[in-house]
């Protein structure tokens, strides 16, 4: 960690103007450091938070425009020129999904009416545009990449927003600004395919639905009827993913074999070593002493490492691929099965210790993440699925954070969907509350059932839900 006038900046983009003053220092260059965009959206404690230029207010004569909804959980203000023409700076908190476009107009002349672009969803507020920013905004603050840049390697037949990645850099970091990249490609009026590959015109729902109306059951047939050429690696596993998702076929079975992953394929997570690490499902985190003795057996047989995961399990490492079968006996034969931490499909289901032992706990999420686990084990889908069951609104099992989170309430249990951690942190979303147990499982399986069907490749709930029409903005209802 370099340091600054003895501060350190925990920021990519500082990090990279640190590295290149080091860099033009040691070729005998005389750079200096710049100074630092101390921009950011993060997620603090489950909620979504963004600053980005004056926030403090500094300037002198800057104005405040703020909006705050305790009701929605979500406040945000706006830092203007003291003629409340240019935007100084912001804070976004609950909500900031605007994060994206107003960081770019700081230092420009603002589109609109100040409130319209920080009032909650809903109230006939116009949304701001990629379009509507100037050619000098930077859209890629991590890479230093504006928008000019962007539009004139879109006019220079960039028509992806991997080619736009390629050729500019934008979105290669924290990737915070990919959204951004799609609206500017729209906005330039490039038509974005869903193409899944060059293989098949279709996108992955397109071929879902062919699948279950043809009922074709093999990639070869598939790809001969409505695809061309021999396929690769983008579309084998997808057509395997729905192939399974639509039948209950062994997907190591016959020709299904050769187009799954190889970490499908053998049960086991491929290290960046060439070894494997193995992890046994433990649903809800409940696992019996007899089950621990044995994973401490063949970690110690095999020479093994061994780590508690974060979903709750046990995960061994540096198996070699021959020793694989060997592994899976014994877990077998002491009552465990693969936990599905490889493929696209459900992790794990997390959960606190609930009712049985917390003395706040108001339901058994215990019981229930067992059952769920269960119920949806081995269930392929578009991407991975986390789901957490928490005891109480204390929130142990960071429920919130998960594609599907489920937390109980004195009178049954609330159901949000549509989260998840990673590149670009979402908090999911209240879909219902107050649910009985039979209930809280018949929306589970539609959310999964429609994901499933519609969502793109490797698109988890979280993008998905987003796009979806009708679906929710920042905490509005879906």
């Amino acid at each position: 960690m370099a340091a600054i006038e003895g501060r350190c900046y925990g920021l990519v983009g500082p990090g990279y103007a640190t590295a290149e003053v080091v860099a033009d220092r040691l070729l005998g260059g005389d750079a200096e450091f710049p100074g630092a965009d101390m921009s950011t959206k993060l997620k603090l404690l489950g909620v979504d938070v963004a600053s980005f230029g004056d926030a403090l207010g500094t300037t002198p004569g800057a104005l405040d425009v703020v909006v705050s909804d305790p009701i929605g959980g979500t406040y945000a203000k706006l830092v203007l020129s003291d003629d409340a023409s240019t935007l100084l700076g912001g804070v976004l908190v609950g909500d900031a999904s605007q994060y994206g476009v107003l960081r770019p107009l700081v230092g420009s002349t603002l589109p609109g009416d100040p409130v319209s672009l920080i009032a909650p969803a809903g109230d006939g507020a116009p949304a701001i545009g990629v379009g509507a920013l100037p050619d000098e905004a930077q859209i890629c603050s991590c890479n230093d990449v504006t928008k000019a840049t962007l539009c004139s390697a879109i006019a220079d037949g960039s028509c992806t927003v991997a080619d736009l990645k390629g050729c500019t850099g934008a979105g290669t970091s924290c990737g915070s600004c990919v959204p951004l990249l799609s609206q500017l490609l729209e906005a330039e009026g490039v038509t974005v395919s869903k193409s899944l590959c060059e293989h098949f015109s279709q996108s992955r729902a397109e071929l879902f639905e062919l699948v279950q109306a043809s009922g074709i059951r093999t990639f070869s047939g598939l790809i001969e009827r409505f695809g061309t050429g021999t396929g690769c690696d983008l579309c084998k596993p997808t057509v395997a993913s729905i192939l399974a998702s639509t039948s209950s076929d062994h997907i190591l079975d016959g020709e299904q074999a050769s187009l799954q992953d190889s970490n499908d394929h053998f049960l086991a997570n491929i290290q960046r070593n060439g070894t494997y690490s193995v992890v046994p499902r433990m649903p809800g985190g409940d696992v019996t002493a007899e089950q621990l003795i044995v994973i401490g057996e063949i970690a110690r047989d095999f020479g093994l490492y061994t780590k508690i995961t974060g979903g709750q399990r046990i995960d061994m490492f540096g198996a070699t691929v021959d020793q694989l079968p060997m592994i899976w006996r014994r877990l077998v034969d002491a009552g465990m099965e693969s936990g599905q931490a490889y493929g696209k499909s459900l992790r794990t289901v997390k959960s606190c210790v609930g009712s049985d032992w917390c003395r706040y706990g108001q339901q058994d999420s215990v019981q229930m993440a067992i059952d769920l686990e269960l119920r949806y084990r081995g269930l392929r889908s578009p991407h991975k699925i986390k789901m957490g069951v928490s005891g109480c609104a204390r929130e142990c099992a960071e429920a919130r954070g998960k594609d599907v989170g489920v937390i109980a309430t004195e009178s049954g249990w609330n159901l949000y969907v549509g989260g998840n951690g990673g590149m670009t942190p979402r908090h999911a979303q209240l879909l219902a509350g107050d649910l009985d147990s039979a209930t809280l499982v018949r929306y589970v399986d539609r959310f999964l059932m429609y994901y499933i069907r519609t969502a793109d490749r490797l698109q988890r709930t979280a993008s998905w839900v987003e796009g979806l029409e009708g679906a929710w903005t920042g905490c509005a209802p879906w």
